[in-house]
């Protein structure tokens, strides 16, 4: 199955069940001050939770576009470095507010997964909430009984708060929550070590791919918790590593979803991905990545700048930039021009992109020509200043070294530590003066 396929098949199978089909809200959130970006797929109904707003529909369900790289949910230096984490990335989502709960969310999600997409049964995990005494929150006793419909115990299992306990950011509706877990290992690997033991533990072929959260409290500003008014189900599943397991790679960026762009990137650089751990790989990784946050959030109305969200942009953007430079050799602007194959992909889908695309494009190759001058810029000089000749500047060096700006000559500091020159911030200030 293609990627698009998989799209649909979600989408229809929830209209099936009674649920109307909604667009993705917006990347970029300008009306919330505790959001710089949607981090999640609730985050448009998050009135509705938490009982400020009546919905228009009881039973929602969409592919909301989501960017994790600030605040609570992180996940920025661990993309393109391993093969599960995205800055932006797609989350399929179905809603009940105020309607269905535990027992029809549990059903519909092992239909979908067992019956419709055919997934191995046997490959599968699930978790439940254990409880947390200091909150006074006690055992997901009734997520438990509904999967053991369906699932052996032995592949329930009960998860922490940190990992069974959902909350949008440190205020807003949250709620105990309930995992699926797949194991993607060969089936020697499997033989020799219990899947079980490597849920929610960083191993990259036993992989969170669903959670049902069971929206029930409120976190107010003092850390407490208050019951919402009615109770709530917000589910999100990662598209990519939905697609990726459906068509058998080991890697999200194996899939359809990013290959096409990889093949662009090689092209440009007349360089070959060859899907190993090399920097150069990850280079293709990460631009394949990077490109899809900062086009989609330029085209939802925030452009790069050096504060809030405009810097988060810039901040992947230069992390790009960087990237290219250092491992592909390329020293010309290269984003920009991977936007018309990105517009395409996602026309039917997130049409903004398309419809903005000569606008993006702009913005992004002055963006990268400006960083691409401070970037040369500032080698030379730290060049001038040390004595050293950096012929491969590793990532780079983002900033002069004359800056009055403390958080400019952090971020110096920092790079140079990348490229295992590790010198420090005291020793950076004695050069600046």
């Amino acid at each position: 199955m293609t990627s698009s396929e998989i799209r649909s098949i979600f989408l229809d199978f929830f209209k099936s069940k009674g649920h109307t089909i909604v667009p993705s809200a917006p990347i970029v959130i300008k009306n919330d001050p505790t959001l710089l970006f949607t981090n999640a797929g609730m985050n448009q109904f998050k009135d509705y939770f938490l009982g400020n707003k009546n919905p228009d529909h009881k039973r929602v369900a969409d592919t909301q576009k989501c960017l994790r790289v600030s605040g609570k949910h992180n996940d920025l230096e661990e993309v393109g470095v391993d093969t599960y984490h995205h800055t932006m990335f797609e989350m399929l989502g179905n809603w009940s507010f105020g309607d269905y709960f535990k027992k029809e969310a549990i059903a519909w999600s092992w239909e979908l997964l067992t019956d419709v997409l055919k997934l191995d049964k046997d490959r599968l995990y699930v978790t439940v909430f254990e409880g947390d005494e200091k909150e006074s929150l006690s055992f997901d006793r009734e997520a438990y009984d509904e999967w053991k419909k369906y699932i052996a115990e032995e592949r329930i299992l009960k998860g922490n708060k940190k990992d069974n306990f959902w909350e949008m950011g440190d205020t807003g509706p949250c709620g105990p929550c309930s995992e699926i877990h797949v194991d993607c290992r060969t089936e020697e690997e499997r033989k020799q070590v219990d899947g079980k033991t490597l849920v929610n533990a960083d191993h990259p072929q036993v992989i969170e791919i669903w959670n049902l959260v069971f929206m029930q409290f409120n976190r107010l500003k003092d850390g407490s918790l208050q019951n919402l008014p009615e109770k709530h189900v917000d589910t999100g599943m990662g598209f990519e590593r939905l697609v990726r397991v459906l068509q058998g790679k080991q890697s999200n960026y194996d899939t359809d979803i990013f290959t096409g762009t990889i093949n662009e990137i090689e092209k440009i650089v007349n360089k070959k991905y060859d899907f190993s751990d090399s920097k150069q790989a990850v280079a293709f990784r990460v631009l394949s990545d990077h490109i899809r946050a900062i086009g989609f959030c330029i085209a939802d109305g925030q452009l790069p700048s050096n504060t809030g969200a405009g810097y988060v942009i810039r901040r992947i953007l230069r992390r790009a930039v960087r990237y290219y430079f250092s491992y592909l050799d390329y020293k010309t602007p290269l984003l920009f021009q991977l936007i018309p194959h990105i517009a395409q992909q996602f026309e039917n889908v997130f049409p903004e992109l398309i419809q903005q695309q000569d606008f993006v494009t702009k913005v992004i190759k002055e963006e990268e020509e400006s960083f691409l001058r401070t970037l040369d810029k500032g080698i030379r000089r730290f060049n001038d200043y040390t004595g050293f000749y950096i012929e491969d500047p590793g990532m780079g060096i983002m900033t002069d070294t004359h800056t009055t700006n403390i958080e400019e000559v952090t971020k110096t500091s920092t790079i140079l530590e990348e490229i295992n020159l590790n010198f420090l911030l005291d020793e950076i200030q004695k050069i600046k003066k």
